[in-house]
C-alpha cells in the first residue's frame, strides 16, 4: 500500500513539472519581444549601446560647424552623442588636433566619428583610429586635404568645388557684376580641392567676359600674424582701398571664415557684391556685420533667413549679397552624425548618395544636390567621395536656380591652379 501511494505521489509531481514547463514556454513564446528590449521599453539593445562622436571647429572659428553638432546632440542626448573641439590654431597644434580624434576611440561604446571640417591631422587621426578599432565608422566634412581624406575615411562630403566655381561666377555675372575677387592666404591655396575651384573661376571669368583678381589676407591661425583678431582687422582696413580699386561691380569671396564678418560689414558700407560664403549660411558672418540678435530665432533657418534678408535689404544691400537658405557648416556636422546613425540603426547603406542626402534633408529641411567625386586626371569616380551645394539665395531677389543649371563638362577636367 505504501509503496502504491509512493508511485502515485512520483506521478503527480512528474505531471507538474510537465505543465510548469509547458507554461513557461508559452509565457516566453508569447512575447515576441526579448526580455532586454522590455526592460529598455522596446528599444533594441544594440541600438542602445553605440555613441557617436563628433568633432569640431570652436564657436569663434567654426561657429556654424559647432551649432550643428550641438543640435544633434541635443537631439539624441548627452549620452549618445559625444562633442570635441580641435583647437583654433590646428595649424600649430597639430598633435592637439590628432589626439582629440584619436580619444574618441578609447570609449568603445562610440561607433562612428564625425570630423568636420577636416583639417590637417585627420587623416592621421583617422589611421590612428583604424589601427585601434577596425569597428569604427569615420566620416568627414569639408576636408582641407581633399582628396587625401579618401583614403582612410568610409565618407567624405566637400563642397562641390567644381560646379560651385562655375556657378558663382555665372550668377555673379547674372547679377551684372564685372569683377571677381578672390581673398585667400598660402596655406588655403595650397589645397587641392581650392586650386581645382579657382581653375573654374578664372575659367568661367573667361568665359562671361569678367576680370579674376587674387588678393591676400592673413591666416587667422598664424599666432605670428595677430591670430583671429589681425586677420579681421587686416580685412576691416582693405575693403574700402579694395573697393576703390576694383569698383562697385566687383563681387568679393573669401576661403575663411573669420574673414567673412568684416567683408561682409565692409561691403554693406563702401559697395559691392558677395554672392556667397566659402561654407555658405545665413548665420556666416551676417548676424555679427548686421548687429543681429537671433537667439529666437535659433534652430529655425526660415526664420533666420527671413531676419537676415531684412536686415540686409534694410541696410541697402538687396540684390547683392547671397548665401545657401540653411548653413552648409551645420548641416554637415549634423547631416553626417545623422547619416552615421542612421547607417548604425540599420537604416542606410554607409557609401549611398540617397542616403546621405536623405540624412542632410532631415538635418536641414532642404534638397541638396550632389554627385560622386571624380579624379580630374584619371576619370576614376571614388565610392567615398562626395561633392554637394544647394542653391543660391540672393536677398531681396530669391532663389537664383543654380541648382538647375548644367555645368559644362570640360570644367570637370580643368587641371588645379596654384596661385601662390
Amino acid at each position: 500500500m505504501y509503496a502504491e501511494r509512493e508511485n502515485i505521489m512520483k506521478k503527480l509531481l512528474n505531471l507538474l513539472l510537465v505543465v510548469a514547463m509547458v507554461l513557461c514556454l508559452v509565457a516566453c513564446g508569447g512575447n515576441d519581444t526579448p526580455a532586454a528590449d522590455v526592460e529598455d521599453g522596446g528599444e533594441d539593445t544594440a541600438e542602445a549601446t553605440f555613441k557617436i562622436g563628433i568633432v569640431t571647429g570652436s564657436v569663434t572659428q567654426s561657429e556654424d560647424d559647432r551649432r550643428g553638432a550641438e543640435a544633434f546632440q541635443a537631439k539624441y542626448g548627452e549620452d549618445r552623442v559625444v562633442l570635441a573641439t580641435y583647437p583654433d590654431n590646428f595649424g600649430e597644434e597639430l598633435e592637439t588636433t590628432i589626439q582629440t580624434m584619436v580619444n574618441l576611440a578609447d570609449d568603445p561604446d562610440i561607433k562612428a566619428i564625425v570630423v568636420n571640417q577636416g583639417v590637417p591631422g585627420t587623416n592621421e587621426a583617422f589611421r590612428q583610429i583604424r589601427e585601434k578599432r577596425d569597428d569604427m565608422i569615420l566620416l568627414v566634412g569639408e576636408d582641407h586635404n581633399f582628396p587625401e581624406c579618401l583614403e582612410t575615411a568610409d565618407v567624405a562630403v566637400n563642397n562641390d568645388f567644381v560646379a560651385r566655381g562655375y556657378l558663382m561666377i555665372k550668377t555673379a555675372h547674372d547679377l551684372g557684376c564685372d569683377t571677381f575677387v578672390h581673398i585667400s592666404f598660402p596655406r588655403h591655396l595650397s589645397y587641392y580641392s581650392m586650386q581645382r575651384r579657382i581653375a573654374c573661376m578664372q575659367a568661367a571669368c573667361e568665359e562671361f567676359g569678367m576680370t579674376f583678381v587674387s588678393e591676400t589676407a592673413p591666416d587667422p591661425t598664424d599666432t605670428s600674424a595677430g591670430g583671429t583678431a589681425g586677420a579681421v582687422a587686416y580685412v576691416q582696413e582693405n575693403i574700402p582701398l579694395w573697393v576703390e580699386k576694383y569698383g562697385q561691380n566687383a563681387a568679393f569671396f573669401c576661403t575663411n571664415d573669420a574673414h567673412t564678418e568684416p567683408l561682409l560689414a565692409g561691403l554693406l558700407k563702401y559697395g559691392g557684391y558677395f554672392i556667397e560664403a566659402d561654407l555658405p549660411s545665413p548665420l556666416m558672418g551676417y548676424p555679427g556685420a548686421l548687429g543681429l540678435d537671433l537667439t529666437n530665432e535659433a534652430g529655425d533657418f526660415d526664420a533666420i533667413l527671413k531676419k537676415v534678408e531684412a536686415a540686409v535689404v534694410e541696410a541697402g544691400g538687396e540684390g547683392r549679397f547671397g548665401t545657401w537658405a540653411c548653413s552648409y557648416g551645420y548641416t554637415l556636422s549634423n547631416g553626417l552624425a545623422q547619416h552615421a546613425w542612421n547607417v548604425l540603426s540599420g537604416e542606410s547603406e554607409i557609401q549611398n548618395m540617397k542616403d546621405i542626402s536623405k540624412a542632410f534633408e532631415e538635418a536641414s529641411g532642404v534638397t541638396w544636390s550632389g554627385s560622386g567625386y571624380v579624379d580630374e586626371s584619371t576619370g576614376v569616380k571614388a565610392d567615398n567621395g562626395f561633392l554637394v551645394y544647394q542653391d543660391t539665395y540672393i536677398m531681396g531677389k530669391g532663389f537664383m536656380g543654380v541648382t538647375d543649371v548644367e555645368v559644362p563638362e570640360k570644367y570637370f577636367t580643368l587641371q588645379p591652379v596654384d596661385l601662390n
